[in-house]
């Protein structure tokens, strides 16, 4: 058997290397930047992704690094009244999902997966190279990079981000949707963290058309800020500087804990936050999607990176099933399908909540108040245990 190949060296990607090297198939990643990196960004883990570190082996490396915050929190960031409140990683918490919910710095995970897959003996990692096309066949895929080599594997899985190639020969259907929200995102050493902010909790400061999130990371030395707000600014990419003056106006009058985070930033990092419109076919023949490339979300949810993780399981898994490469494929995107396009559809939803001003922020605050943790559980079920050990849907 050929190697599957891989277009690119992000999480989704190696997620999907180690998820196959776990079941004794070789993989060529195919990374175009000459070195392995991610941005310095906060990265949420529902119980759901807990599962597939199990499978894959990882659940160890990330403890190590991860912070297992007490609860979710949504503050009003005008009034500083709290909207809901989810506990975390309590006995009954544990109870119902099974896994615990942590929040882990992006090359922290990023890392854990290259080292596993390396480790493997079963991974093969090409940086500076491009893909520029592939041709597929009924014995294999041959893909084409801008040195002029080609390169030659069993199915090639596009792993390669929002503005995926792979994905623009399979499903052509454009540039991504631009949500109109902006993201500007920062990190902090925890020594100079407010004392009003200084909290082991995932908090979200909903404001009218702005929101701030802050989580500690890092074995709890840094603090994740993402301040996220309507803007018709854009431009393409995550390393760009933010208008910090923009920020300020954008946030103005809101509460001393929520300006209090954001005066300690002088250098904060924007980008636009974009996905698409759900798909049912995201594979043809031997070439299929995976994580963001196939179902690009809004951060809402905080599932981008655990629903490519899930990819990659559910990949592996059908792909060591015996049934042939175009048979495997088709049977993952069938059983990843509906899941993806619901998380992706929920994330849209929840930044109008997120961000309600006026009527429809008192109305969030009337549904959400007062809800038991079993109810707030009962919200996220679908979401945190709605998948199983080989990452198919079973809600």
């Amino acid at each position: 058997m050929k190697p599957i190949l891989i277009a690119g060296g992000g999480i989704g990607g190696f997620a999907a290397a180690l998820a196959l090297a776990r079941k004794g198939i070789e993989s060529v990643i195919i990374e175009r930047e000459s070195e392995l990196r991610e941005a310095g960004a906060g990265i949420q883990l529902g119980p759901n992704v807990f599962a597939m570190f199990d499978v894959l082996g990882l659940t160890g490396a990330i403890n190590e690094v991860a912070v297992f915050p007490e609860a979710l929190v949504m503050k009003d960031a005008l009034d500083a009244s709290e909207i809901t409140r989810i506990p975390l990683n309590t006995p009954g918490f544990q109870a119902r999902f099974r896994y615990p919910y942590g929040v882990i710095y992006r090359p922290d995970l990023h890392n854990a997966l290259i080292e596993a897959a390396k480790a493997s003996g079963k991974v093969d990692v090409r940086l500076g190279a491009k893909v520029t096309g592939f041709e597929d066949s009924s014995i294999g895929v041959r893909v084409s990079l801008a040195s002029g080599e080609t390169l030659d594997g069993e199915a090639l899985i596009g792993a390669d981000g929002l503005w995926s190639k792979v994905r623009e020969a399979i499903v052509g259907d454009g540039s991504p949707r631009v949500s109109g929200h902006i993201a500007y995102r920062a990190v902090l050493p925890e020594a100079e963290v407010p004392e009003a902010n200084h909290r082991n909790e995932v908090i979200l400061w909903a404001g009218p058309k702005t929101h701030l999130v802050h989580y500690p990371l890092h074995r709890g030395d840094i603090f994740n800020l993402v301040a996220v707000f309507h803007s018709d600014a854009y431009e393409e990419g995550w390393d760009v500087f933010g208008d910090v003056e923009e920020l300020k106006r954008k946030f103005a009058g809101q509460r001393p804990e929520v300006l209090g985070m954001l005066d300690k930033i002088d250098s904060w990092r924007m980008w636009v936050l974009c996905d698409r419109d759900p798909v049912k076919q995201w594979t043809n023949g031997r070439v299929a999607l995976l994580g963001d490339a196939a179902h690009p979300m809004l951060q809402y949810l905080a599932q981008g990176a655990c629903m490519a993780t899930e990819d990659a399981v559910c990949l592996a898994h059908h792909l060591s099933s015996g049934s042939g490469v175009e048979t495997a494929l088709m049977a993952y995107q069938g059983d990843r399908y509906l899941r993806t396009a619901r998380v992706q559809m929920t994330a849209r939803l929840y930044g109008d909540i997120y961000h309600a001003a006026g009527p429809v922020a008192e109305l969030r605050q009337m549904m959400l108040a007062g809800r038991t943790p079993e109810q707030t559980y009962n919200g996220v079920s679908w979401l945190y245990s709605g998948v199983d050990g080989h990452g198919r849907q079973v809600l």
